[in-house]
C-alpha cells in the first residue's frame, strides 16, 4: 500500500503542476476567495481520483501483462508528448517575464489558455458571488477540465497495476498538493 501511495503522490503531483486544471484553480483564486475555490478543486480532483481508480479496478480484471504494457505505453506517450510541448514552443516564450500581459498571452501554453477562457466564460454565467457558488463554479470547471487529462489517465493505470487504497490516497495527497500551489500562487500574482 505504501508504494502505491508514493507512486499515486509523486506521479500527480509532478504531472499536474503547469495542468489546465492547475491554471483554472489559479485563476479563480485570483478573483474569490481561496478556501473557497480550494476547497472546489479539491472536491472536484478526489472525485474524479475515486472514478478513475474505479476504472482502473475494471481494467484491472483484464490480463496483467495486457495492462502491464499499456501503462508503459501511455507513460512513454505522455513523456514523449511533453517534450513535444516543450519542443514547439518559441525561445521567447521559454525564458518570457511577464512584464506585460500581451506578451503573456502570446506565450501562454495551450492549457493556460483554455484555463483562462474556460474560467472567463464561466465568470459571465456566474450571478451571485457565493461560496457555494464559488465552490460549485471551481468544481465544475476542475472536473470537467481534468476528463481525458494525462492524470487521468495515468491515475488510472497505476490502480489498475496498484494497491486502489493506496494510489486514492495518494492521488488525492498529490492533486491537493497542486491544488494549495494554484490557489496561493493565484492569489499572490493577483496581489500584485
Amino acid at each position: 500500500m505504501l508504494t502505491a501511495f508514493t507512486a499515486g503522490l509523486l506521479l500527480i503531483t509532478v504531472s499536474e503542476l503547469g495542468d489546465k486544471t492547475f491554471f483554472i484553480a489559479m485563476c479563480l483564486a485570483m478573483r474569490h476567495r481561496r478556501r473557497y475555490v480550494f476547497a472546489g478543486t479539491v472536491l472536484a480532483l478526489a472525485a474524479m481520483t475515486i472514478l478513475s481508480v474505479s476504472l482502473g479496478q475494471v481494467i484491472s480484471l483484464l490480463p496483467k501483462d495486457v495492462t502491464h504494457y499499456a501503462a508503459i505505453v501511455l507513460f512513454v506517450a505522455f513523456g514523449i508528448k511533453l517534450l513535444y510541448d516543450a519542443d514547439q514552443m518559441s525561445p521567447e516564450c521559454r525564458h518570457h517575464t511577464l512584464a506585460a500581459e500581451d506578451d503573456y498571452v502570446e506565450c501562454a501554453s495551450d492549457a493556460e489558455r483554455e484555463a483562462i477562457a474556460a474560467v472567463s466564460q464561466a465568470e459571465v454565467k456566474l450571478k451571485k458571488k457565493t461560496p457555494f457558488a464559488i465552490c460549485s463554479e471551481a468544481f465544475v470547471l476542475v472536473f470537467m477540465g481534468e476528463w481525458g487529462d494525462r492524470t487521468q489517465f495515468a491515475t488510472i493505470a497505476l490502480a489498475a497495476a496498484n494497491n486502489p487504497v493506496g494510489v486514492t490516497l495518494g492521488a488525492i495527497a498529490g492533486h491537493t498538493i497542486c491544488a494549495a500551489i494554484a490557489v496561493i500562487g493565484g492569489k499572490l500574482i493577483a496581489g500584485r
